[in-house]
């Protein structure tokens, strides 16, 4: 008997990671990070929309993966308008949104000129407030939702040896607006956390990975001693979208291999 109960205990602690008919959009959801969330919000039984200002990609990723796809432009407010608008009407609802779509510059802050800061900051910050903010009010009309933000654990510390204020400065901002407005809309029962992962190979970091003393410098700052693959860091965002996180709202949740511990 006690077999039994424990069985069906662990079931139902299992099911509250299930998405299943949940309408879930995942921004820059065409590749790297953003394609592995979206292939777990998938597996989790989710209704998955990916949107990216890469139509053509999203579109392909969504044929290979089972996933629509809308155009969104993260630095235009009317575009997103638009693409949300979309996401409505096809699907009437929506129930999770994932901010994912990031750029990054490496730029001493003394060469950083004004377009360059205003370029991270755009999709870095601006984007992920303009999107909360449309998905905020679908979701506070239907009677809930949950937004993840994917911030970094960049958001937290200088990184080091390669340069990129306006990188760190911008996820850092994406960790405090997280909380900001997660006590705002607790009571419309709209939770909104963020999760920080450290290195990860994406094409993001290509970049950096080619450059033997950065790649060095960040494998031996990791206590694990490698970078994160995506499919990684996406059990942890469908652990923040789902049931299994009822009680967070305004959490940060890092996936750093232990970078930040040292």
């Amino acid at each position: 008997m006690a077999n039994a109960l424990s069985s069906n205990s662990a079931g139902a602690t299992m099911e509250r990671f299930r998405l299943d008919g949940k309408v879930c959009v995942v921004t820059g959801g065409a590749r790297g990070i953003g394609r592995a969330i979206a292939v777990g919000l998938k597996d989790a039984g989710g209704i998955v929309v990916l949107a990216d200002i890469d139509i053509d990609g999203a579109q392909l990723c969504g044929e290979q993966i089972g996933a629509d796809a809308v155009q969104l432009d993260v630095t235009d407010a009317r575009s997103i308008e638009r693409a949300f608008d979309t996401v409505a009407d096809r699907h009437g609802r929506l129930d999770v949104l994932i901010n994912n779509a990031g750029v990054v510059r490496n730029a001493a802050a003394s060469d950083t000129d004004d377009a360059a800061w205003r370029a991270v900051m755009a999709v870095n910050l601006d984007g992920v407030f303009y999107c909360c903010r449309q998905a905020g009010q679908l979701m506070l009309k239907q009677g809930g939702g949950s937004i993840v933000n994917v911030a970094s654990m960049s958001g937290s510390i200088a990184n080091r040896p390669q340069p990129q204020a306006s990188y760190n400065a911008s996820k850092a901002g994406v960790i405090h607006l997280t909380k900001s407005l997660a006590a705002e809309w607790a009571p419309g029962r709209v939770r909104v956390n963020s999760i920080s992962p450290g290195y990860v190979a994406t094409e993001l970091t290509q970049a950096g990975l080619a450059n033997e003393a950065w790649r060095d410098a960040w494998v031996n700052g990791t206590p694990m001693g490698r970078l994160a693959t995506p499919d990684e860091i996406a059990p942890g965002v469908i652990f923040l979208a789902s049931e299994a996180s009822a009680f967070m709202t305004g959490s940060d949740l890092v996936i750093d291999g232990g970078y930040t511990i040292w």
